[in-house]
């Protein structure tokens, strides 16, 4: 019999901690003379009671290890839940959200892909605006604790590739992921705080760089105004490429390093081959705007901050880049579709899978010039198994037809190809804002029907969770096993 005890009760656990996380924008609230704050505390009682009773229901099943069905479950679970809980306070108080458009926010959020259904940003209450900046930030280290813990081990997209660096702890899922948490916590901590700084320094007000601080490390793009980054130009565009950047690396190099180890950091090849993606795009593009009669430094801050915001799934826009023409509009299309590193907040199909895809077509390219010959791919200076090539080659196949499949499906809403296209491509790889004058970087979600919405936030769902964690419950066989 399938024992679904252990999922309730991890899951209810963290119901019952987002709950209380409710707490610190009622107090914000409060502090700016708010009427708003009953809210949340409404709010935190139903979600705290709710995920503390299901914990207690489900503790006496409670174990160290996980089948491997349990752990597909509890993976998905946890993050078809608490979306459900996260958006009880835009239902209750404002925006006065309906159902959808507060579940879509919310799954927005945890998911960390920073599109929004909200208008009119800087005139709720600074609690909602706080609220959803944290959702960012609690699925930002969610998101790391999954990468570096469950899909490795449920073998998904090539994660178990790096087994090896997720604190083995013979198998032992629970405790593994118990100790993870708690030590990326502590960097994730200290980057966001480290930004935060950077932007009070700069001159924010430390409302605002806090929750962009949170969303920045995040890689989230919520924005506490609707014309996102656009309000603080100029150096703060500056920090924010770096923090997002500095996001998108394996966040156990940085546990690595505050224990004074600096060679992991400098020799893995993803953070290589992210940096030479980041350098390469930024100088075609900061070429074409200055040859399109850009001045030189505006063409540089503006294009660092946009191509890293999309590279790395972040969303901000500090400028609307669909005016740089059809090349810059293209390029920027695919360059959603990269994303940072494995372990990290982004998103997207990851740089590692493209380099095991490069390796492994650059053998095969060998093998045809020489047939006897015997060539295998190789990552970080090792040979890379048959499990985790057919791994990635099935991730990348299974989100080339994802893609598919949504677009048609929200083209039947009604949306044009534009939109449907990159509706999609921003759902699936978490990127926040799409392509077209109703989704793109000068618009949201707002205007699409309730349909396109509901498939949209499965998307972020279904994207977040690398697809195939997804799928595989869906099966009758899961079921059965």
């Amino acid at each position: 019999m399938f024992d679904l005890r252990p999922v309730g009760y991890v899951t209810g656990l963290l119901v019952a901690a987002l709950g209380a996380a409710m707490l610190l924008p009622m107090v914000v609230d409060m502090f700016y003379g708010n009427g708003h704050w009953p809210v949340f505390l409404e709010s935190a009682l139903i979600t705290a009671v709710t995920g503390g009773l299901a914990a207690l229901a489900c503790a006496n099943g409670v174990r160290a290890r996980l089948t491997i069905q349990q752990t597909f479950l509890l993976t998905t679970g946890v993050w078809l839940t608490l979306p459900v809980f996260g958006a009880i306070p835009f239902l209750l108080g404002e925006p006065e959200a309906r159902v959808v458009d507060a579940f879509f926010e919310a799954m927005s959020g945890l998911t960390t892909t920073g599109s929004t259904v909200f208008s009119g940003l800087e005139d709720l209450p600074e609690g909602v605006l706080l609220w959803r900046s944290m959702l960012q930030w609690f699925g930002g280290v969610g998101i790391i604790v999954v990468a570096m813990v469950f899909l490795p081990e449920l073998r998904v997209g090539g994660m178990q590739i790096f087994r090896s660096e997720s604190f083995d702890t013979d198998g032992k899922v629970l405790p593994r992921a118990a100790q993870i948490a708690a030590r990326i916590s502590v960097a994730y901590f200290i980057l966001t705080v480290a930004c935060y700084i950077a932007y009070f320094g700069l001159g924010l007000p430390s409302f605002h760089a806090a929750n962009h601080a949170l969303t920045t490390v995040a890689t989230g793009g919520f924005s506490t105004f609707d014309a996102s980054f656009g309000v603080f130009k100029g150096p703060p565009e500056y920090v924010a490429a770096l923090f997002m950047a500095l996001a998108s690396l394996p966040f156990v190099r940085y546990v690595q390093l505050m224990t004074g180890s600096t060679a992991p950091m400098l020799r893995d090849p993803q953070i290589r081959g992210f940096a030479q993606i980041v350098v390469v795009l930024v100088a075609v593009v900061t070429g074409y705007l200055i040859y399109n009669g850009t001045a030189a430094e505006t063409a540089f801050r503006e294009t660092l901050f946009n191509l890293t915001s999309i590279l790395t799934g972040t969303g901000y826009a500090s400028t609307d880049y669909q005016l740089w023409g059809p090349f810059a509009v293209t390029l920027f299309f695919f360059v959603g579709l990269i994303g940072g590193c494995a372990g990290s907040t982004s998103c997207s199909i990851k740089v590692f899978r493209y380099q095991l895809l490069f390796a492994t077509i650059r053998a095969q390219i060998r093998k045809i010039h020489a047939p006897h010959g015997i060539f295998t791919p190789r990552y970080d200076g090792r040979p890379v198994s048959e499990d985790v090539l057919n791994s990635v080659m099935v991730f990348v196949a299974a989100f080339v037809v994802s893609l598919g499949v949504l677009s048609v499906l929200l083209g039947a809403t009604g949306l044009d190809l534009i939109t449907s296209l990159s509706g999609a491509a921003a759902a699936l790889a978490n990127i926040g804002p799409g392509l077209g004058p109703e989704i793109g970087p000068a618009g949201n979600f707002a205007g699409l029907s309730d349909t396109a919405k509901w498939l949209l936030a499965a998307g972020m769902l279904i994207g977040r969770l690398e697809l195939m964690a997804v799928f595989a419950i869906l099966t009758t066989n899961f079921w059965r096993a």
